[in-house]
């Protein structure tokens, strides 16, 4: 039932191959504008389908489903781009950060793994108030990845390290958000375990 807040939350999985593609050349500011741009009109989207389907009374199985596979890929897509393009280093420890993306990925992949097999045996797992933390800092984090794409002449001396502002706030958050997901992950594996033979 194509709902208007399924319609946002297909919006933000359709838009993704355009983010990629504005995210594909690092040296292209403008690009990242405006991918930074989209970005945001995403995560607004994000906000409002979840609002407008409870208001409204229009929640529905299609938007149940949806919805987190739409921020899913979104995550997905830009952590693995940002990868890829050499975005995720930074001064200090080099291209380590990734560890911090590959973290969040493949928590994503196994609390989904984890809710698809808890949901066979009629068993919620309740969003804790740490995982809308980590989602928290996983966006921001990413958005600010992007922005430092849009600014790169937005510079700060950090201990005696020329580093962009927008890009270093992106790393340290998306070291937030992984160590929350290590936590939130084995919270959710706790929960799980509970009901495995």
């Amino acid at each position: 039932m194509l709902t208007l807040p399924n319609i946002l939350t297909l919006s933000r999985i359709f838009a993704v191959p355009l983010l990629a593609f504005l995210l594909w050349w690092p040296g292209w500011a403008l690009g990242y504008g405006l991918a930074f741009v989209l970005y945001c009109l995403m995560g607004i989207t994000d906000y409002f389908d979840g609002l407008l389907a409870r208001s409204s009374g229009a929640v529905s199985r299609l938007g149940i489903f949806l919805d987190p596979i739409a921020d899913k890929i979104m995550v997905a897509a830009v952590i693995l781009v940002l990868t890829a393009q050499g975005i995720l280093r930074g001064p200090y420890v080099g291209d380590m950060h990734v560890i911090a993306g590959l973290i969040i990925l493949v928590r994503e992949i196994a609390v989904s793994g984890l809710r698809e097999f808890l949901g066979g045996l009629q068993v919620s797992v309740p969003v804790s108030r740490l995982a809308k933390w980590k989602t928290t800092f996983q966006l921001v984090a990413l958005g600010a990845l992007i922005l430092g794409g849009a600014l790169p002449h937005w510079n700060i001396a950090l201990f005696g390290v020329v580093a962009n502002v927008p890009h270093t706030v992106g790393l340290t958050t998306l070291w937030a958000a992984a160590i929350l997901t290590l936590i939130t992950g084995w919270d959710y594996l706790r929960i799980g375990l509970k009901h495995m033979d």
